[in-house]
Parts: C-alpha cells; structure tokens; sequence
C-alpha cells in the first residue's frame, strides 16, 4: 500500500523476482479499459512477465463499486492460491483495501432507472438542492459530504429511494467480514513530503508527454464522456477533460493535475494512517535501499522459497 507515485509497482515486480506471486490490482482507474497512461498501468511486457488481475474490467462509461472488487478480488486470490501462488495486492485505492479486509455493508445494489431518475431532476435543480433534498432523508450522510459532491449525493439518495432507510442507517448495520487470509500488509511512506511532490510533478509530466491527451481525446470521441463521467473524475483525466472543452489553458491544466494528484497523496496517507485495525510495516518509499529493505523483511518473515 501507499500514496501515488511511491514505487509501488516497481517494489512489487521486484518481488515477483524472488517469490512465487500473483498480483491483484487494488487501483479503482485500472479497472477501466482504455484508461492506461494516466493510470500508470503495466504495459504489456509487465503483463507478460507477470500475471495481473483486476485490470481492464470495465468501459469508462460503466460503473465498478468497492463491493464488486471485495467479490472479484477474494475470487482471483482463492483461484490464486489453488496454484500454489501468493496473492500480491498492490494499490493505493484505500477504500478497497478497507472493503476486503473489513467487509462492505448491506447497500443495495445499483439501479441504473434510479440514477438516471436522480440524475434527471439534478440538471433541472443542481447538485446543490439534490443535497438539501438528501439532508432531509438522512442528515447524518448529507452532514460529511459537499454540496457539489455529485457522485456521493446520487448514491446515498439512491440507497434511500431503494432500501427506504437512510444509507447512514444501513451502514451502521454488521458488516460481512469474512476474510480467510493471513496477510502482510506493507506500506510505501514518504519520509519527506516535498520529495515525494517532486516525484508526483515528474510523473505526470512523464504521462503529458506520452499521450495522455491524446488517450483521453479517443476516450472521449469513443464513449462520449463528460466530467460527470465517473471514469473522468480521476486525477489527471478530469484536468485533461477541461482542457480538451476549453475550459483551461494547456498550463493551467498541467498545473492543475499536479496538485489534484498531490491532494490524492494526502488523502491515501491519510487512509492510511486510520488503517489501525490492519496495521502496515512501514518503509520510506524514498530510501534508496527500498528494495534491499523490503525483501530482506519478507525473508525474515517467512519461510517462502526464492
């Protein structure tokens, strides 16, 4: 686990070197075909090398929820293990870490009739007064998110219009925590925040420079996405959306990527850091030694062969 930019996939590959695993992507935008510059997805050498589950699930237009990776993600591990392999997980989609380890809530499923429903009467109202219409159904939901948080008002008023209970009521509920695996759970923690935003700075600079317009152009001509596209709100991919409709400049958009992936980064350390139920070993994700660190730990902590 980890904030972006910390190396994660490159400690991970390295351990694929001296153990026998398999990895599962913890990453809500790998989910998505098409999607693969601005992600930072392997290529295809690194898929070949190897084997990579939960990548390309979905369109960009289609929807993947914390429950559906709970399921796909405890499937692919238990096929993973009847190898004889080692389930890998490598991320920094904290919800979904918190998902598998400790359960997902009774919600009902999505309703695509419902969403469009609420989707319809919120281009004839706003966003705004969607929120004040779901603060009257459950003011405890409507209390902890923006009034402009478009995709978080939809799903707690559709929970409301199908369960007829307030989401905040249904997540109060005992969750099925059901996980039958023992894990190691390693963390990738800048030592100094600066450094780690100068790494961030590169690498979106590093996917500018390979296409990420251009991915996003064909995206956009292909499925026909806007910014409430789901797909779209992703760091990188909302910035590059504006530039594409003119709404910001080529250098207003570079500028604005870079900070909103900066703001990603908080928010995963953050999740981390209130993770106490599964507590990580933790290792400087800038340390020059890193790798030396990380698979020195695992050997002296189990007894797998190399």
């Amino acid at each position: 686990m980890g904030p972006t930019a910390s190396g994660k996939s490159r400690i991970a590959m390295e351990v694929a070197k001296h153990y026998p695993v398999e990895i599962v992507s913890v990453d809500s935008a790998q989910v998505c075909r098409h999607m693969d510059i601005g992600t930072a997805k392997p290529d295809a050498a690194t898929l070949a090398s190897v084997p990579h589950h939960l990548i390309n699930l979905i369109d960009p237009t289609e929807r993947y929820s914390a429950a559906r990776f709970r399921n796909d993600a405890l499937s692919a591990m238990h096929q993973i293990t009847e190898r004889g392999k080692i389930p890998l997980l490598i991320g920094g989609t904290m919800l979904y870490y918190r998902a598998l380890f400790d359960g997902i809530s009774a919600l009902p499923a999505a309703d695509e009739t419902v969403r469009m429903q609420i989707d319809e009467e919120a281009k004839k109202l706003g966003w705004p007064t969607m929120h004040m219409k779901l603060y009257k159904l459950d003011p405890i939901t409507a209390a902890r998110l923006q009034p402009t948080d478009s995709q978080r008002i939809q799903r707690a008023l559709e929970v409301c219009y199908l369960a007829n209970k307030p989401m905040s009521a249904l997540l109060g509920q005992p969750r099925n925590t059901d996980f039958p695996f023992q894990t190691t759970n390693i963390a990738l923690i800048p030592s100094d925040r600066k450094t780690l935003h100068h790494r961030i700075e590169k690498r979106f600079d590093v996917m500018l420079n390979a296409g990420l317009t251009n991915e996003v152009q064909s995206i956009r001509e292909q499925f026909n996405v806007n910014a409430d596209t789901t797909a779209m709100r992703c760091v990188g991919y909302r910035q590059v959306l504006m530039f594409l409709n003119n709404e910001v400049t080529q250098s207003e958009m570079r500028e604005m990527g870079i900070a909103a992936t900066r703001q990603l980064a908080k928010r995963q350390l953050t999740w981390l850091r209130g993770m106490k139920n599964n507590e990580a070993n933790e290792f400087d994700c800038l340390a020059d030694n890193l790798t030396k660190q990380v698979l020195a730990f695992l050997k002296s902590h189990h007894k797998l062969n190399t």
